[in-house]
């Protein structure tokens, strides 16, 4: 049984928020977070999260409570269970009165365990040549714990020299039992790796043969401790750095992570032997970093790109996508010197929606009707899955890698119906394109440093029904109106990237407009109209699709 003051203990050191993202995803909403109800299915967020009073309640469903109502919940556990289950995600020592027992016996086991693994690697001159051949330093090899682990019998001789018991070691998921009796240890002949919790605590190993086992890596299974889907590897050491710098890099084994953080990439993570999966989006969206996808060049590097790519924008993430070129992964270059050169390849990673735009169209010969009309679908599917905002920032990238109008994607265009002679100056009328141009508002009010990117390319006038708005957020004047954007957690703010993208799309379907009404306008001369028609179609519009923002008065 757990000690009650124990239990009080855990309690007073709960963030709630902290445990429930470790299952799903959460958004900040002013003063509290909310998320979409695990217990009940939704697409509107009903679920809300306070941190000042620690609970949780969905408007859906109506439960609430706790973060150890929400664990019970979560994981169909008991209270004791939930407990010990929060004490893991934690790393906190629970205490115990007389006869009691909870995974931190299975995490000392671990702990005991890794402890032999580091001894025997000194002991193994093969392993350590390996490393060595590898690019990895002494230091890398302390720091990250790396270990190796011999025959069957001299793990088991160990558990029982050092009482050990079977029963926990299996748990722990350090031994399997066999079919016909007996237990054996699940790595043998492999140098390990220990894997650690996002709170520091060790809940596995990896594997790396060193005897051409088919098996090249294997991963400790499944277990109370271990879920190789909500972890990653590296991520206990890496956080920090991830949180102060605002990037995150995943990449695709255990030697890239250490080789990256030994050249001063300290940001980088490893999944453990599978590919990205929505369990692991509650840990990469905390502390919102730029996630970039280092991934080797080759064929099934590009497969787990695209995919991983197109669940990350749909799911809402910033991020960029690397290819290693010619063969060479990040831990072979940086063995090799080429440490600038990978920099430089982190730097001028592709973003990850025109990635997965261009991955699909190349996918397919666009030359050929039919299977254009395919990609065409599949693109779009693809964009309508994300955000207004990022969508109209991105149509007009799609139309130019599939060489189609911009029309066939929906919403681009307002029918001239629409435009009458008494309101000229209203050029959109989608709720969609309201809510581009007052981003583009509040992105000026909480940025003043682009205030002249925007004034440079659009005047007020062009604004339309917002245009007084947009001209006092240029002033820098105070108005409820502006106040009551700012307060308005439905219209987001943009970075420099993403208020370009914006304004291009925003000037592109401006333009478009302009167009249509000079060509219908019979009031204007014959030979300016022509000037006209060929500046915005052979100029300003190419300018604008390739992300150029143009400046033009007529």
């Amino acid at each position: 049984m757990i000690d009650n003051s124990s239990v009080e203990q855990l309690k007073n050191s709960i963030d709630i928020v902290d445990i429930i993202s470790n299952y799903i995803e959460v958004k900040k909403a002013g003063a509290n977070f909310k998320a979409n109800c695990p217990f009940h299915g939704e697409k509107t967020p009903s679920f809300v999260i306070s941190p000042t009073k620690q609970i949780f309640h969905c408007f859906g469903c109506h439960i609430g409570g706790d973060a150890i109502k929400f664990v019970q919940e979560y994981e169909k556990l008991n209270y004791p269970e939930a407990l010990e289950k929060i004490a893991s995600l934690m790393n906190f020592s629970l205490t115990y009165t007389q006869g009691g027992s909870d995974n931190s016996e299975a995490r000392r086991l671990l702990e005991q365990v890794q402890k032999w693994y580091v001894k025997n690697l000194d002991q193994n001159q093969r392993a350590m040549e390996y490393l060595k051949q590898r690019g990895i330093t002494q230091q890398s090899i302390e720091y990250f714990g790396i270990g190796y682990v011999g025959a069957s019998y001299e793990l088991m001789n160990f558990l029982s020299a050092n009482m050990l018991p079977i029963p926990k070691a299996q748990e722990a998921g350090v031994v399997a039992q066999r079919d016909r009796g007996g237990f054996y240890a699940r790595l043998t002949e492999r140098i390990t790796f220990p894997i650690y919790s996002p709170s520091g605590a060790i809940v596995g190993f990896g594997g790396r043969t060193i005897t051409n086992h088919p098996a090249k890596y294997i991963n400790s299974p499944q277990t109370k401790l271990f879920n190789k889907s909500r972890l990653l590897y590296g991520y206990s050491k890496a956080k920090e750095h991830i949180y102060k710098n605002k990037r995150l890099i995943i990449c695709e084994g255990y030697l890239d992570v250490i080789m990256f953080h030994q050249a001063g990439f300290k940001e980088a993570v490893a999944t453990l032997g599978t590919a990205l999966t929505t369990e692991h989006l509650p840990i990469l969206r905390k502390g919102e970093p730029h996630i970039i996808l280092a991934y080797d060049g080759d064929k099934a590097g590009v497969a787990a790109a695209l995919k991983a790519s197109t669940m990350l924008s749909e799911g809402g993430f910033d991020g960029s996508v690397v290819l290693f070129p010619n063969g060479q992964d990040p831990a072979d270059m940086i063995a090799t010197g080429k440490v600038q050169e990978v920099a430089n390849l982190l730097r001028s990673g592709k973003a990850l929606i025109p990635f997965v735009i261009e991955m699909m169209a190349k996918a397919y010969d666009l030359n050929n009707h039919r299977e254009k009309e395919v990609a065409f679908k599949n693109i779009k599917s693809y964009l309508d899955k994300l955000s207004p905002i990022i969508r109209e920032a991105y149509v007009a990238h799609a139309s130019t890698v599939l060489g189609v109008n911009t029309v066939l994607f929906g919403g681009e265009e307002v029918s001239s119906s629409k435009a009458t002679k008494k309101k000229p100056k209203i050029v959109f009328e989608s709720s969609r394109d309201d809510i581009g141009q007052l981003s583009i508002v509040k992105t000026l009010i909480e940025n003043r440093e682009l205030v002249n990117k925007v004034s440079s390319v659009i005047e007020p006038s062009m604004f339309g029904k917002y245009g007084s708005l947009l001209e006092s957020a240029i002033k820098g004047e105070e108005s409820s109106q502006l106040s009551g954007l700012m307060l308005d957690e439905t219209i987001k703010s943009m970075d420099e990237e993403e208020l370009s993208r914006s304004l291009a799309s925003f000037l592109f379907r401006y333009y478009s407009f302009e167009l249509k009404k000079i060509t219908t306008d019979s009031s204007i001369p014959l030979k300016k109209k022509s000037f006209l028609i060929r500046k915005i179609k052979m100029d300003i519009l190419p300018r604008l699709q390739r992300g150029e923002l143009v400046t033009y008065k007529f």
